[in-house]
């Protein structure tokens, strides 16, 4: 089995496309899918599968939602080890001592990144982007809402891409490692408050 992390893109921001992470497990479970967790409130799903693909796996989720709630959501999902690796690569982690203005844009496919590799051309200052194997790194130095980075990613990358701040980066990093865990109880990452700043 492979521990795998599905990452939903815009749910539960304001009333649209509200999801309860209880259902979001029910949802996972009923794909077959084994020791489903959640993670905040804003889609992210800690699950085992076998011999997953990637690709597949997001296109399932995505299909499921849409039968079930009658509305479309993005889905990127990547292993365990994909997200450890992009943990290490991220050379914005020190960028700011306050990690919610640090996104991590996850992408299901690699093109994605090439999409917006002509933006590290461009001067950001004092923001600042970074792109590695995996995963985009923006830091957001004035903040998200005013961030002309994040405006610019998003328009290159449409819905090709979901971010999630630092913070809940490594939550999710760590819910993977304790997750192999026999001792590790649910309720430690399941429910709570949403990082809401980026997700």
């Amino acid at each position: 089995m492979t521990q795998c992390i599905a990452l939903l893109r815009g749910i539960n921001v304001g009333r649209a496309k509200r999801v309860a992470m209880a259902d979001l497990r029910s949802l996972i479970e009923g794909l077959g899918f084994l020791d489903v967790h959640t993670l905040l409130n804003s889609g992210n799903v800690v699950f085992q599968a076998a011999r997953p693909s990637p690709t597949k796996v997001a296109s399932a989720i995505e299909a499921a939602i849409q039968g079930r709630f009658g509305f479309s959501v993005p889905v990127v999902v990547l292993t365990a080890r994909d997200l450890h690796t992009v943990v290490a690569e991220n050379p914005l982690a020190q960028a700011s001592d306050d990690p919610s203005k640090v996104l991590v844009a996850f992408v299901a496919k690699g093109a994605v990144l090439g999409k917006a590799k002509p933006l590290l051309e461009e001067a950001w200052a004092p923001e600042a982007l970074a792109i590695g194997s995996k995963a985009a790194y923006l830091w957001c130095a004035r903040g998200i809402i005013d961030s002309n980075l994040i405006k610019a990613f998003s328009r290159v990358t449409a819905d090709a891409a979901t971010t999630r701040n630092w913070r809940t980066v490594l939550k999710l990093q760590a819910a993977t490692r304790v997750g192999q865990d026999a001792t590790w109880q649910k309720h430690h990452v399941c429910g709570g408050p949403s990082d809401r700043n980026g997700e």
